[in-house]
């Protein structure tokens, strides 16, 4: 895992999260599966286009998921902001 994904499993961790979850062709970087709900961190490690991400999320929301992409930046600038806006997300379903 990158730094960013370490620093957000610290706070997701316990919370009803999987990390590194294989799905089909994909392994997203955390998922929640009480909120159907994939968190992809962008940035650093990531060699992925915009084009790309937006085919997988596609194909993830055809299969009743939602994606929720975190720059790697704002994990790193403040990663307690970005996890508390990751499980902000689980109280609004």
């Amino acid at each position: 895992m990158s730094l960013p994904e370490v620093l957000l499993w610290q706070r997701l961790r316990g919370r009803g999260f999987r990390r590194q979850h294989p799905l089909g062709a994909f392994i997203l970087d955390f998922y929640c599966a009480r909120a159907s709900l994939a968190i992809e961190v962008d940035g650093l490690q990531h060699d992925s286009t915009t084009e790309e991400d937006g085919r997988r999320d596609a194909r993830l929301q055809g299969l009743g998921i939602r994606t929720l992409r975190v720059p790697a930046s704002d994990v790193l600038r403040d990663p307690d902001a970005a996890a508390e806006h990751i499980l902000g997300q689980l109280d609004e379903d």
